[in-house]
């Protein structure tokens, strides 16, 4: 009998534990190994007073003196569970998985997490130390030795892995870190991300996710109270551009209901307008919903990046006269690059008179609304449809942290997204099913992205996070005030916003402002420039050319802990890094 369920019994480990001694193998067998399992089913159906007649020949005699042994260490108190591990241990390679094995999985967790704290949160936080360790591909993949084999590794060498893992990574959460829009590190936030990951759940159902169901609608309703709405739904999304997507996909459906089924048969030729400085998602959203990019109108702005509506009365016109129907329209608040913010009550109007989805992309100007002295900037705000905001930006929520929120209370969504799958949705469940919110979304797994949010929400308070984005628009005016007093650099415009767009003159080209080459030449210096001070790790900072204006520098100051000082270092590293130029 003890052969028979010996699958079914702990492993030798923790068997030994359970006596009191102390286990030398780390190995975990598997549970009967190929070799073994025909001697001890033989034994099992020998032992059995039911079983069909018994083997004879050598056979016999070999199966009489397995019962018999069993029976002899039964009696020196050890087990045939305990004895059938360690006859199998010998018939297996060691396996250096932790499965089943609570105690190291613990010691090694507090050793990953005390690296993390030391590598990333300590050192990776410190001003004193590199942002980022550059290495040539090649060269870094020998460093990680990223290859998969079938043997396993040790603890230690694990720890190593890691250890390399965030030492040649860009450290995002470093105040010298400019390059993106998003940066720092809040850590109440971060103890919501590790949270979430220890739960490893999926954002579908109620029933696997009740807390986070109840905590998701209850961000998004502040959220949607921020854009000025008492009512509506929402989503969080993976990331601003699906977000973008989604808006597209709603509008289209409103308007045409059967394309879900019918698809594109169902559809006109159709026209969605949105402003030349807008995020690159929209045009492959278009394209991802079989609109094509042809579908998209591409409408004017003014030198500050703004859509400017009289060009977008006229495109809607144009459209219409081409045989297309206009269905929506795609503004901005604060573009990538220049951090513009289209005019959203006139843009309002136009979507008005002729009966248009308006959606907001405010993925990086959103969290403004937090701030009452800056709110003013997304004006009009409560009269789109749609918006897509991503907290994880200029909020340091984490990545990845976008919503995106709906005016409409019909159940959009869900009308638009759902396809009923009865193994999930099932609608005679014990609890109300209208909290089984995973038929809204395109994805099946959808994982949790509410609480890191609302625990810094939480933490901080509305105050702090107003406090936070006052800071950033501060910061950013003090290093406009800096640029302006040094010779050393050209200002782009401007900014309304948190992104300080200028170039940097380096002494070659100083005294040359009015010759032919001088703009050719000066786009030259940010490529080189962004090589030198990556390559030596003091900081990052994006480039990019940007309609007739050649490649120039786009600072973000978006990191809560930044301060003045560190504005003067990214205008003094600048110019020691451009001296020679």
């Amino acid at each position: 009998h003890g052969l028979r369920t010996a699958e079914a019994l702990p492993s030798a480990q923790t068997t030994l534990r359970s006596l009191g001694r102390a286990p030398t193998c780390q190995a975990r067998p598997p549970a009967v190994s190929p070799a073994a399992r025909p001697l001890l089913q033989a034994a099992a159906r020998r032992a059995n007073p039911v079983a069909t007649a018994a083997p004879a020949g050598t056979e016999a005699i070999l199966l009489c003196f397995v019962a018999h042994l069993f029976i002899f260490l039964s009696f020196c108190g050890i087990t045939p569970a305990l004895l059938t591990d360690f006859l199998l241990m010998a018939d297996s390679q060691p396996l250096l998985s932790l499965d089943g094995d609570a105690m190291a999985a613990e010691a090694l967790l507090r050793d990953v997490f005390g690296i993390v704290v030391d590598e990333v949160i300590r050192k990776g936080t410190s001003a004193s130390e590199k942002v980022c360790e550059w290495r040539e591909p090649e060269e870094l993949k020998q460093l990680l030795d990223l290859e998969l084999r079938n043997e396993g590794e040790s603890q230690e060498q694990i720890l190593e892995r890691c250890r390399a893992v965030i030492r040649y990574s860009v450290k995002t959460c470093h105040p010298r870190f400019f390059n993106q829009l998003f940066s720092g590190l809040d850590p109440h936030a971060l103890a919501g991300r590790i949270v979430t990951e220890s739960l490893n759940t999926s954002q579908y159902t109620y029933e696997i996710a009740p807390v986070f169901v109840l905590m998701e609608e209850e961000v998004l309703k502040k959220l949607r109270a921020l854009v000025g709405w008492s009512s509506g739904d929402g989503v969080f999304c993976p990331g601003g551009s699906i977000s973008n997507m989604y808006a597209v996909n709603l509008a289209r459906y409103q308007r045409y209901p059967d394309c879900k089924q019918r698809g594109l048969w169902a559809l006109p030729p159709l026209a969605l307008f949105t402003s030349e400085e807008c995020h690159y998602s929209v045009k492959k959203g278009a394209a991802f919903l079989g609109l094509g990019t042809d579908s998209v109108r591409m409408v004017k702005a003014d030198e500050r990046g703004k859509m400017i509506p009289e060009d977008l009365e006229r495109q809607i016109g144009l459209a219409e006269a081409e045989g297309a129907v206009p269905f929506l329209v795609s503004v901005t608040s604060g573009t990538t690059v220049l951090g513009a913010f289209d005019p959203l009550e006139a843009v309002a109007d136009v979507c008005q008179r002729h009966g248009l989805w308006l959606h907001v992309d405010a993925a990086w100007g959103g969290s403004v609304l937090l701030s009452q002295t800056h709110r003013h900037l997304l004006n009009g705000i409560q009269r789109a449809d749609s918006v897509a905001w991503n907290p994880h930006k200029l909020l340091s929520a984490g990545l990845q942290c976008s919503a995106l929120l709906l005016r409409d209370t019909s159940n959009l969504l869900k009308r638009c997204h759902g396809s009923q799958a009865s193994y999930l949705f099932q609608q005679d469940k014990f609890y109300d099913v209208a909290l089984d919110t995973g038929d809204k979304v395109v994805q099946c797994g959808r994982r949790v992205d509410c609480l890191k949010l609302w625990l810094m929400w939480k933490a901080q308070g509305g105050q702090g996070l107003e406090r936070r984005v006052d800071q950033a628009f501060a910061l950013a005016r003090y290093l406009v005030e800096e640029l302006k007093k040094r010779e050393t650099f050209e200002l782009v415009m401007e900014p309304e916003f948190v992104n300080v767009c200028f170039w940097f003159v380096p002494p070659s080209l100083r005294e040359k402002k009015g010759s032919p080459d001088y703009r050719e030449r000066l786009a030259t210096v940010a490529p080189i420039l962004k090589e030198r001070m990556v390559r030596k790790g003091s900081m990052m900072i994006g480039y990019q050319p940007h309609g007739t204006r050649g490649n120039f520098f786009r600072m973000v100051v978006a990191n809560p802990a930044l301060t003045r000082a560190d504005m003067d270092f990214l205008l003094n590293e600048l110019e020691r890094l451009g001296q020679d130029l």
